[in-house]
């Protein structure tokens, strides 16, 4: 039996998913893995990769109808046979030794008597990449990543009022009979959230969020300023959508926060246009149905 199952979900991204595959073939531990990819809706690009390329691990491969996210993580998690899942994204490239730094933090904290927890790894752009100056500021900012404002519990555990911000499903890990007690919503039909409401469950069962940076892998995503306001306003339609389903949800700016909110976004720097847009999108989430978004 497998130590660990990597669930990667992918939507017609076979060459970046081809790179993930290739990192998680070099990891120290790979004996002890399996990989499951769910490819969310079907492409003859990575059925062709996934179907006639020979892996030096075990793969295994699922198709499910065009959903989203939190659905093919679900399929995933039906598939896995180890007693640990890890969820990573098709662009996420773990580094050599980040497998193995999941499960030995999970062993050493369940022999220290913490059995219901999560795993959350530290990740950061890939610089080959090529960074822009936005996406140095989503992730100083928290918008993309929020590591600067969890480093004082590097090694340690992120508060609770506060984890369920930091449930990053591009990288964190947890036991995979939690994960199955614990599925994603499947009604979630615009990009973003899905992960921090899943986050607010998990935290609500008793289940603690462990930050171990040592568990570093890198992403391979480009976005220039164009893009990612786009995704700020997809982020402010899906956080409304949200909300009307689980009104506890927390990431929607009110009273004074959202009077603040609106003077930001009236200053012309990067930060100012995101609070813009994403104001913007709350606009248009309130005024709107829900429908799907391409990811950004």
């Amino acid at each position: 039996m497998p130590s660990l199952s990597i669930i990667i979900p992918t939507h017609r991204r076979s060459e970046i998913l081809a790179r993930c595959l290739h990192h998680v073939e070099r990891q120290t531990i790979a004996d002890d893995l399996e990989v499951i990819v769910v490819s969310d809706g079907h492409d003859d690009k990575t059925d062709t990769l996934l179907k006639k390329k020979s892996w030096h691990i075990p793969v295994r491969f699922l198709e499910i109808p065009k959903s989203q996210q939190g659905v093919a993580r679900n399929r995933g998690i039906t598939a896995a046979s180890a007693p640990l899942v890890l969820f990573i994204g098709d662009d996420t490239f773990l580094q050599p030794d980040t497998c193995e730094m999941h499960v030995q933090t999970h062993k050493q904290l369940h022999a220290a008597g913490h059995k219901l927890l999560a795993v959350l790894g530290f990740t950061t752009w890939d610089p080959s990449a090529n960074i822009t100056p936005v996406m140095r500021w989503l992730e100083n900012s928290g918008w993309q990543f929020g590591y600067p404002t969890i480093a004082q519990h590097a090694h340690g555990f992120i508060p609770v009022k506060t984890q369920h911000r930091f449930t990053y499903t591009s990288h964190v890990s947890l036991p995979t009979s939690v994960a199955k007690r614990y599925p994603f919503r499947e009604d979630v039909s615009l990009y973003g959230w899905e992960d921090t409401e899943w986050g607010m469950r998990i935290r609500d069962a008793g289940i603690r969020l462990f930050y171990e940076p040592t568990a570093h892998a890198l992403h391979h995503h480009h976005i220039d300023l164009n893009r990612s306001l786009q995704r700020m306003e997809t982020l402010g339609k899906s956080a409304v959508h949200l909300q009307k389903s689980v009104p506890e949800f927390d990431r929607l700016p009110s009273g004074w926060k959202l009077l603040a909110y609106r003077c930001a976004a009236l200053i012309p720097t990067i930060a100012g246009k995101h609070r813009r847009a994403f104001l913007r999108g709350i606009a248009l989430g309130s005024r709107t149905n829900p429908h799907p978004d391409p990811k950004p």
